[in-house]
Order: C-alpha cells, then sequence, then structure tokens
C-alpha cells in the first residue's frame, strides 16, 4: 500500500528548488568572470590589446614614476579638473595619425575619462595607432579618489 502524501509537498519541494536556483543565478552574475587567479585586479584583454586597471593601480603606477597620464576628455572638462600632470588629448582628436603629445609609442599610457566609456574607446585606438602599453582607468575621473587639480594644459 503507497503513503499518503501531504499535498503540499511537491509544492514545497517546487519551491525550495525554485529558489535555490535563483540564489545560485544571483550569486553567480554578482561576481567577475574572471578565470585569473592572481592578485592583481587588472584584466587584460588580447581583444582589445590594453589592460583596465582600478584607480588604485592607476594611483601605484603614478606614484612608481615613469607614466604618462592621459585624459581623453574635452577641453573644460580638463580645466574643471584633471589628474595632476595629465597629458590632455580629447578622443575626438585621436585619429589615424601619430598623436604629436605622445610621441614615445612603448610608454605607459594610463587612459582616463570622466566614467570610462570614452577611454576604452580611446585606449582601443591607441593600440590601433601602435602603442604598446596601454592602461585603461576603469570607472574615470568620477572614481579617482586621489585628487586633482584644475586649470588649463601647460
Amino acid at each position: 500500500m503507497k503513503k499518503p502524501t501531504h499535498p503540499s509537498l511537491p509544492r514545497l519541494f517546487a519551491g525550495l528548488a525554485l529558489a535555490a536556483a535563483m540564489t545560485l543565478a544571483l550569486v553567480a552574475c554578482s561576481q567577475p568572470m574572471s578565470s585569473d587567479t592572481s592578485s592583481s585586479s587588472a584584466t587584460s584583454s588580447t581583444e582589445t590589446g590594453y589592460t583596465v586597471i582600478k584607480p588604485s593601480e592607476a594611483k601605484s603606477m603614478i606614484d612608481a614614476g615613469n607614466v604618462t597620464v592621459v585624459d581623453v576628455r574635452t577641453q573644460s572638462e580638463y580645466e574643471d579638473a584633471h589628474i595632476e600632470g595629465a597629458v590632455l588629448v580629447p578622443l575626438d582628436t585621436i585619429g589615424d595619425t601619430d598623436i604629436a603629445a605622445l610621441p614615445d609609442k612603448d610608454a605607459t599610457l594610463i587612459v582616463y575619462c570622466r566614467t570610462g566609456v570614452r577611454s576604452a574607446q580611446a585606449s582601443a585606438a591607441l593600440v590601433k595607432l601602435g602603442y604598446t602599453h596601454v592602461y585603461d582607468m576603469d570607472g574615470g575621473i568620477t572614481s579617482w579618489t586621489y585628487g586633482t587639480v584644475s586649470g588649463a594644459s601647460s
């Protein structure tokens, strides 16, 4: 003889299975998709040719020296606030020709904009022009917490 089952038991199991699946999906979606197990959060893409770095990593590189910080925003944005020592090279000036302000294609470049959209475009364009050490600062100047200066470029 078959044991009687409680009528709501299958519904309870279905609800638990659904809750577990949703929890797993949320956890998986909230984790960065990276197989890199190194301690650095920098991510390099063989597709783009440049490396995305956090502002803290950019700050460390700047403090260590021998980098060129490139601001790809507009002149007025640059004058409002920029990272000290940054070279202004607006995105719309980056084309198919060499950039006078960036003569060394082997220099280490840290590229930033306001939020990271234009700097990604500029980084890709710089790689296409032959620059070999391009770092895109994720989050742009809005994520930079280390102080800025204002005024025109010198």
